[in-house]
């Protein structure tokens, strides 16, 4: 086999098999593939698309080219992955609920992309906080806590590495086929017994348009039980910031809040116990998805799941009083500036990727990927579709570094915001379930 013929074959549009892409995947991890070469064959696929069976083939020809974990815990390993959003901080408090019901969750997580945050950068704005940890270390957090959030190795699925760094810059990212192969690829490097899927759709989704997120979960869970691993994927909708707070330290002050009960936040409450119970029902954990979510929103009531964060902070290099002192671990912003309606009524509509890009513009994101994160900046005290406001109602808090570029959030904020006479209902929160 050669790298020109398969490309070719693609080009043609012919099917791939299992064992061309198995070669290509490997190439793709050793450098015998050229960069040309990987963006020739990401344009095939993305013109061409692959079939059912040839996305299966290339998720598991990516996850094999590197190591694949194995696992001998006393429970069922499981994950969960986001398409991502704003203000979606579900990571931090799922993985140790799920670690308290008895699941293990050696979850591999990413940074920021476009408008939307990261769990990595969340987590980093906890001091100390280790995101790189081989597979040594995360196997045995892992197995003492219940539950592990990390970056992916070098050795995980390097040859995902090659092709996404090659179709960032070769007009290809919007290829479904290679989304697909993208996370679960990652995802099931991990050794999974089991993966749910969170799909977001709306104005500050990836996936604006509810089809495409539909089509999207469709094979996402396809291509998951196609390479073996059980999946489940939920529809949720982003039409507004998932949580109140968007900004790394601010995120991980809010999950604090919800998880010692100080502060519960309804929607990124919701969406966790949704995808917590998804999640259990797919372990063996509990009877069925139901059933799993009222024992997640137990765990998250009696504040087991803050215990097991505080216990997985800890063992991956941050502070042990990380609950009960937060401010001296989590930077802040010297500058807070009040975003006010402006207007009298009620919150008809947000444009929730203007408040995404907000963040990266006040420095919580970046805009190449030299760029440095201030953990300390973002928005807080979000408010809602459907919030009755007055002309000095508090839009949002902005925290920024200087007057000036709270000054910019602050008028990106007023644009993003619709005010009308009359109140909007918001839209479901769970849109969908695909089995």
């Amino acid at each position: 086999m050669e790298a020109r013929a398969i490309i070719a074959a693609k080009r043609d549009g012919k099917a791939l098999t299992q064992a061309q892409l198995d070669w290509f995947a490997t190439g793709l991890a050793s450098g015998a593939v050229s960069d040309a070469q990987a963006g020739a064959f990401a344009m095939a696929v993305l013109l061409n698309g692959l079939d059912g069976d040839e996305r299966v083939a290339l998720t598991r020809a990516m996850r094999d080219s590197g190591e694949v974990l194995d696992w001998d815990l006393p429970g069922p390993v499981l994950d969960k992955h986001s398409t991502g959003g704003v203000g979606d901080a579900v990571s931090l408090v799922l993985a140790p609920a799920l670690a308290v019901a008895g699941a293990f969750v050696p979850m591999i997580s990413g940074r920021g992309l476009g408008h939307t945050g990261g769990t990595l950068d969340k987590l980093e704005a906890i001091s100390g906080y280790r995101t790189d940890l081989d597979a040594a270390a995360l196997a045995c957090v892992t197995r003492d806590v219940g539950c592990a959030i990390t970056g992916a190795g070098a050795r995980l699925a390097p040859a995902d590495r090659r092709l996404y760094a090659v179709r960032d810059v070769t007009a290809t990212v919007e290829s479904l086929d290679l989304i697909t192969a993208s996370i679960l690829s990652k995802k099931l490097a991990a050794g999974l017994d089991g993966l749910v899927l969170d799909v977001k759709c709306g104005s500050g989704a990836f996936m604006v348009d509810e089809d495409a997120a539909h089509a999207l979960a469709r094979c996402l869970v396809d291509g998951a039980k196609g390479a073996g691993c059980p999946a489940r994927a939920l529809i949720t909708d982003m039409n507004e910031p998932l949580a109140r707070s968007a900004g790394n330290a601010l995120e991980v002050a809010n999950v604090i809040g919800l998880l010692t009960g100080a502060e519960v936040d309804a929607r990124l409450w919701d969406v966790t116990v949704a995808l917590g119970g998804e999640a259990l029902a797919l372990g063996g954990l509990a009877a069925d998805a139901e059933a799993g979510a009222a024992r997640i929103a137990e765990i998250l009531s009696s504040g087991a799941a803050a215990e097991r964060f505080a216990r997985m902070v800890a063992a991956q290099g941050g502070p042990t009083d990380l609950l009960e002192a937060p401010d001296r671990h989590l930077a802040r912003a010297p500058v807070v500036a009040e975003a006010t309606a402006g207007t009298r009524g009620f919150v008809t509509a947000i444009d929730t990727r203007a408040l995404g890009a907000a963040v990266v513009a006040l420095g919580g994101g970046r805009r190449v990927e030299t760029d440095r994160i201030d953990p300390a900046v973002g928005l807080d005290n979000l408010a809602g579709i459907g919030t009755s406001v007055a002309p000095d109602t508090p839009l949002a808090l902005v925290h920024a570094a200087d007057a000036a570029s709270a000054e910019a959030a602050v008028a990106t904020l007023r644009a993003a915001y619709t005010i009308g006479p009359v109140p909007e209902e918001p839209a479901d929160l769970i849109r969908a379930r695909i089995a």
